[in-house]
C-alpha cells in the first residue's frame, strides 16, 4: 500500500454471517464480537510510510449516535490478507479483477454522518486504493462484462462496505476537518518514575547505593510494580519466550505510546557480579512483553482499548488488575474495578460488580482471593485524601463469595490466606497499617475478622506490602515529621521495630508503593529516576495520548491553560511561575511575563495577540487579579508588551475573546460575586463594558463559542458556595441560558472550550470519580480530574483521558498535530513535584482533622 493511501473495511455481522467474520476478520483478540455488532476496521499509512490502524465500533443500527471508540497501532498490511481469504470462501471472483462499488460513511467529531462514494480494487494479497479516473476507466470496461448477479447479492446481504479516508493527502497530520485537544495533568511531566529493587536484607559490607538496581528501563513513566509469584513461572516463560527461567520477574504499569498498559519484563544480569550499582539499561539480555496492551480488552466495551490499568498481580495463569474501560453510565462514579484476564487466552472476566467500583486489588499467595478497597454501595463521595473504603475479599475465580471483611480501610496486601495488612487514618490523625486476622467460618464478615493497629502513632506508615515468605516484617511508605520526604521502609511486626530502606539510597527523593519477592528476598518500589537515567532525556513538552475521537490529537503539555493560536502554530500556555509561548514543534519557547498568571486565549483577528490574567489564582473577589493582552511578537521588555485591560484588580481573569475580536468576556468579582463582564478588547474597561450574567454565586472559566452566538462557562449558582460546579450556556446579549452538564450532585465541571466547529465542548470534570487511591500518588489537589466532550446541545458526554493524577485546563486548538511526542527543554528541574500535602501536616494531629475534602480541593474550582 503507497505511502499515500489510506483504506478502511466495514463489515456488519449478521447472525448467519457471523462465522466468516471471526474466522477470516477478526482475529483475537477481536474474535469475540457480538452478532448485532457493527465494526469498523481501519489502516493508513502515516508519516515516513508508518502505517497506523484505528478501528471503531458501533452497536445496533444508530451509526451515527454510538460511535464508540478507535484504536491506532503500527503494524503491517492486515487488512489485504484477510479480504483475500474473504474473496476466497464466497467465490467471489478473483482477487486481482475483483471491484466494490462502496458507500462510505464518515464521522466527525460530533457523530454527524458525512457520506461519499469511493471505490477498491483487490490486487494479490493486498488491497489498494484507485483514483476516480482509474475507476471510470474500469467501469467502462467493466460495462462490457457480465456482472455476476450472486456477487452482487452478496455482497448486499452481508453489507460489505468499503472506505476510503484519504486518496491523495499525503500526511495524515494536515487534514483540515481535524484538530487537537491539549490539556494538563498536575505536575505528571516530572514524575519520570522507574522500578528499582534492593536486597532484604541490605548488606552491611556495601554502601546501599551500590545494591539499588533500577528494573524497569527509563521509557516513559513505569510504576506499582509486582514480583509474580513461582506458580506463575512457567505462563511467564511463554509469554515471553525466554529459554531459561531469567533472574527477575517484573510485572508493572507503564505509561508508554500514549496509554496506560502492563508489561513483563524478563530480566538476564550480565555476569556474576550482581553488587555493584549497576541498572538494565546496561543489561542487553531483556525481554519485554505487553501483557495487556491496548486492544486486548473484550472490544463490546464502550471506551474500548483507551483505559487507565492499575496494581497487576500475576497468579498461576491469570494477569489481575484494575481497568477503567467501562462507562458506568452514572455520573460521578468511579469507572474503576478490577478484572482477570487468561495470559495464555487473552479472555478476561469482570470481578467487580456492576454498580460497584474497587480498587488495589491484592492476590492471596494461593490466587483462591482477592482482596480490594472499595467504597460498596456507597461510593465515593467526593474524598481526596483517605477514601471511605472498606475491605472486600471474593474468589478470584470469578468474584463470587464476595464479603466485607473490615470496615475503613485500603491498600490490602496477603501474608497468608487468612492475614491481611492494610492502611487507614487513625481517630488520632496518623496514618497507620492495621492487621486482619480472618477467622476462618461458614460466614466471614466484619465480625468475624480480628484486627489490630500494627505501626505506632508519631509518623505516618500506609501502602503496606506482606511479606509472604518471611512473615516477621512487613513494607510501609513513610512520612516523618522529621523528613519532607517519602521513604520505604520495613517493620518488624515481631520487634516492632523500623528498619531504613531508601532513605540512605536517595534521601532526597520519594519512594512509592513498596513489594516484596515471593521469597521475601528482595523489595521493590518507584522512584523518580531523575538524572540518573542513562537514556537521553525524555522531558517532554507534549506528551502525547492516545484519543477516542476520530481526526482529533490529544496531548499533555508540560504547563497548564494552554491555548492554541488562529493558525495552529503556537502555543501559549501557563508555568508558575511566567506566561510562555512555544511553536508546536517545540521550539521558540519564550517567556512572556515572568509573573504569576493563569489562563490564556488568542485574539483571534490580530495576529500575536494573547489574553491572560496576572495575580495569585485561588484568591477571593477582592483580590488583585487584572485581565492583560500582551503581543507576543514584541520582543520589548516585560512591562511594556502587555496592556493592562482592567483596573478595579477586583479579581479579574479568564478572558476570551469574540470571533470577530472586538470584546472579550471575563469573570470578575467586583460586584462582591465573580459574575461575567464584555468589555471592548482594544481598550478594556474603558472603551465599554457591561455586566453579563448577575447573582449571588460563582460564574467563572468563561468561552466563547467560534459562531459568536454562546459563551460557556462554569458555575456553581445552583448551590452557591458548594463547590459543585456545573457547565452552562448564555448568549453575549445575557438570552438563552441554558444548562449542559452537571456531575451528578454536588460535582464539578470545569474549563469549558469550544471545538472549532463549535458543535462540541471539552471540559474537565469529576464525572468518573477516582481511578485509584491518592494516597498511592504525588500531591494531587484534585485526584478525580479528567478530560470529556460534549455536544453543544448537551447530549454525547464521552470521556478522553484515564487516569489517577488531576488532568484539566483543556483547550481545543484548530488544527491536527500529528500524534507524535514533542520534546521540551531539559535544562528544568528534574523530579520537582511534591509529595501529598496533607502527609506534611503534622499539626493538630487528632479526630478533628476529619476525613472529608480538603480545602484546596474546594479552591481548586474557583480560581
Amino acid at each position: 500500500m503507497g505511502g499515500d493511501r489510506a483504506i478502511l473495511v466495514s463489515l456488519f455481522s449478521s447472525s448467519s454471517f457471523f462465522p466468516y467474520l471471526g474466522h477470516l476478520f477478526l482475529p483475537d483478540p477481536f474474535c469475540a464480537v457480538s452478532t448485532s455488532t457493527l465494526i469498523l476496521v481501519a489502516a493508513a499509512a502515516g508519516v515516513g510510510g508508518r502505517r497506523q490502524w484505528r478501528w471503531w465500533q458501533f452497536w445496533g443500527n444508530n451509526r451515527a449516535g454510538f460511535l464508540r471508540s478507535w484504536k491506532r497501532l503500527q503494524g503491517g498490511l492486515f487488512l489485504g490478507r484477510h479480504l483475500c481469504h474473504y474473496g476466497a470462501a464466497t467465490g467471489a471472483g478473483s482477487p486481482e479483477n475483483l471491484f466494490i462499488d462502496a458507500f462510505s460513511i464518515a464521522y466527525d467529531v460530533s457523530g454527524d454522518v458525512t457520506e461519499s462514494f469511493i471505490w477498491f480494487k483487490r490486487v494479490g494479497a493486498d488491497a489498494a486504493v484507485i483514483t476516480v479516473a482509474e475507476r471510470e476507466r474500469e467501469r467502462e470496461r467493466e460495462m462490457k462484462s457480465t456482472i455476476n448477479p450472486r456477487n452482487l447479492c452478496f455482497f448486499t446481504i452481508a453489507l460489505l462496505q468499503t472506505l476510503l479516508l484519504s486518496s491523495t493527502t499525503a500526511h495524515l497530520d494536515t487534514p483540515s476537518w481535524s484538530t487537537s485537544i491539549i490539556f494538563a495533568t498536575f505536575g505528571r511531566s516530572n514524575y519520570a518514575f522507574d522500578i528499582y529493587t534492593l536486597p532484604i536484607p541490605v548488606p552491611q559490607t556495601q554502601t546501599p547505593t551500590e545494591l539499588e538496581f533500577q528494573l524497569t528501563d527509563g521509557h516513559s513513566v513505569n510504576y506499582n510494580g509486582h514480583f509474580p509469584s513461582p506458580s506463575s513461572t512457567s505462563s511467564l516463560l511463554s509469554i515471553s519466550k525466554t529459554p531459561s527461567p531469567p533472574s527477575v520477574h517484573l510485572v508493572y504499569v507503564t505509561e508508554r505510546n500514549g496509554s496506560t498498559s502492563i508489561y513483563l519484563d524478563a530480566v538476564y544480569p550480565d555476569g556474576p557480579d550482581r553488587t555493584r550499582k549497576r541498572s538494565i539499561l546496561r543489561i542487553p539480555a531483556r525481554v519485554q512483553v505487553p501483557l495487556l496492551s491496548d486492544g486486548q480488552i473484550d472490544s463490546k466495551f464502550e471506551v474500548g482499548p483507551i483505559s487507565m490499568k492499575d496494581r497487576p498481580s500475576v497468579v498461576g495463569d491469570y494477569l489481575v488488575y484494575v481497568s477503567t474501560h467501562e462507562n458506568t453510565g452514572v455520573a460521578r462514579t468511579s469507572w474503576a474495578a478490577v478484572y482477570s484476564t487468561e495470559l495464555r487466552t487473552g479472555l478476561t472476566r469482570r470481578l467487580t460488580p456492576y454498580g460497584l467500583a474497587d480498587f488495589s486489588p491484592a492476590v492471596s499467595p494461593s490466587g483462591v482471593l482477592t482482596a480490594v478497597a472499595s467504597s460498596g454501595e456507597r461510593g465515593w463521595k467526593g474524598e481526596v485524601e483517605e477514601l471511605d473504603t472498606d475491605i472486600y475479599v471474593f474468589r478470584t475465580e470469578d468474584g463470587s463469595g464476595r464479603v466485607k471483611v473490615v470496615e475503613r480501610g485500603g491498600w490490602p496486601s496477603w501474608a497468608d490466606e487468612s492475614t491481611l495488612y492494610f492502611h487507614r487514618r487513625g481517630d488520632d490523625g496518623w496514618w497507620s497499617v492495621y492487621r486482619a486476622i480472618i477467622v476462618k467460618s461458614s460466614e466471614n464478615n466484619v465480625d468475624s475478622v480480628v484486627t489490630q493497629r500494627v505501626t505506632p502513632p508519631g509518623l505516618h506508615a500506609f501502602t503496606p506490602a506482606a511479606s509472604v515468605g518471611n512473615k516477621s516484617f512487613i513494607a510501609v511508605a513513610t512520612r516523618r515529621p522529621s523528613s519532607e520526604f517519602r521513604h520505604i521502609e520495613l517493620y518488624d511486626v515481631v520487634s516492632n521495630e523500623f528498619i531504613e530502606i531508601t532513605r540512605p539510597v536517595s534521601p532526597q527523593t520519594h519512594h512509592y508503593n513498596p513489594f516484596i519477592s515471593p521469597d521475601s528476598t528482595r523489595i521493590g518500589y518507584h522512584r523518580c529516576r531523575g538524572g540518573n537515567n542513562e537514556r537521553e532525556s525524555n522531558h517532554l513538552l507534549l506528551e502525547n495520548i492516545q484519543s477516542p475521537l476520530p481526526e482529533t490529537s490529544l496531548f499533555r503539555i508540560d504547563g497548564s491553560f494552554p491555548s492554541v493560536s488562529p493558525d495552529g502554530n503556537r502555543i501559549a500556555f501557563v508555568k508558575h511561575p511566567g506566561l510562555y509561548v512555544v511553536n508546536r514543534d517545540g521550539s521558540g519557547l519564550r517567556q512572556l511575563h515572568q509573573g504569576t498568571a493563569f489562563s490564556t486565549a488568542w485574539d483571534p483577528i490580530r495576529k500575536g495577540v494573547v489574553y491572560s490574567n496576572v495575580g495569585p489564582s485561588f484568591a477571593t473577589e477582592s483580590t488583585k487579579v487584572d485581565v492583560i493582552s500582551i503581543n507576543v511578537d514584541d520582543h520589548d521588555d516585560d512591562e511594556s508588551r502587555y496592556k493592562r485591560l482592567t483596573t478595579g484588580s477586583e479579581n479579574n481573569a479568564f478572558p476570551s475573546p469574540s470571533p470577530d475580536g472586538k470584546w472579550v468576556v471575563f469573570r470578575s468579582g467586583r460586584s462582591g460575586h465573580k459574575n461575567l463582564y464584555i468589555m471592548d478588547a482594544m481598550e478594556g474597561e474603558k472603551g465599554g463594558m457591561h455586566q453579563l450574567t448577575k447573582g449571588p454565586w460563582t460564574d467563572t472559566m468563561c468561552n466563547w463559542s467560534p459562531n459568536g452566538d454562546w459563551i460557556a462557562f462554569a458555575s456553581d449558582r445552583e448551590n452557591p458556595g458548594s463547590g459543585s460546579y456545573g457547565l452552562f450556556m448564555i448568549h453575549p446579549n445575557g438570552t438563552g441560558l441554558k444548562k449542559l452538564v452537571q456531575s451528578g450532585s454536588g460535582g464539578r465541571t470545569n474549563h469549558p472550550w469550544f471545538s472549532p466547529d463549535g458543535k462540541n465542548i471539552v471540559f474537565t470534570s469529576d464525572y468518573a470519580a477516582v481511578s485509584a487511591e491518592p494516597i498511592s500518588n504525588p500531591h494531587h489537589y484534585q485526584p478525580y480530574g479528567d478530560i470529556f466532550t460534549i455536544r453543544s446541545d448537551g447530549s454525547g458526554i464521552m470521556r478522553l483521558t484515564h487516569s489517577s493524577f488531576e488532568d484539566g485546563t483543556p483547550t481545543w486548538g484548530p488544527t491536527f498535530m500529528s500524534p507524535v511526542d514533542v520534546g521540551g527543554p531539559t535544562d528544568g528541574p528534574q523530579c520537582s513535584f511534591d509529595d501529598c500535602h496533607w502527609l506534611g501536616n503534622f499539626q493538630n494531629r487528632g479526630s478533628e482533622i476529619g476525613f472529608g475534602p480538603s480545602v484546596l480541593a474546594n479552591a481548586q474550582c474557583d480560581l
